[in-house]
């Protein structure tokens, strides 16, 4: 069942990455360790990457019936960045193709 998440990257002095995202539960307990690369999304030669901790996601309570309307106008990003859109595949994974 999906439900709505609250992304939150503190990237020191350089700034914050937020975002508001549909996703299941089992896609954000994936995402916990996983890899992600955002590339110069903070400026020129910011380059930010890193692990996905426990905090940085959180669930928002909403009604099914906002649920399902959010996804239909917006699809599975609301706002900012999804975190899901961004986790690095692994070389093994290249291997597996």
């Amino acid at each position: 069942m999906n439900k709505l998440w609250k992304f939150n990257w503190d990237c020191g002095r350089q700034g914050e990455l937020e975002g508001l995202f549909i996703a299941t539960q089992e896609e954000v307990d994936d995402a916990i360790g996983c890899e992600v690369q955002f590339g110069e999304c903070l400026g020129k030669h910011s380059d930010v990457y890193g692990t996905i901790d426990d905090g940085e996601i959180t669930e928002v309570e909403v009604s099914q019936v906002t649920l399902d309307e959010l996804h239909k106008v917006f699809g599975s990003t609301i706002s900012g960045y999804n975190p899901l859109h961004y986790i690095e595949e692994s070389e093994e994974d290249d291997d597996n193709e």
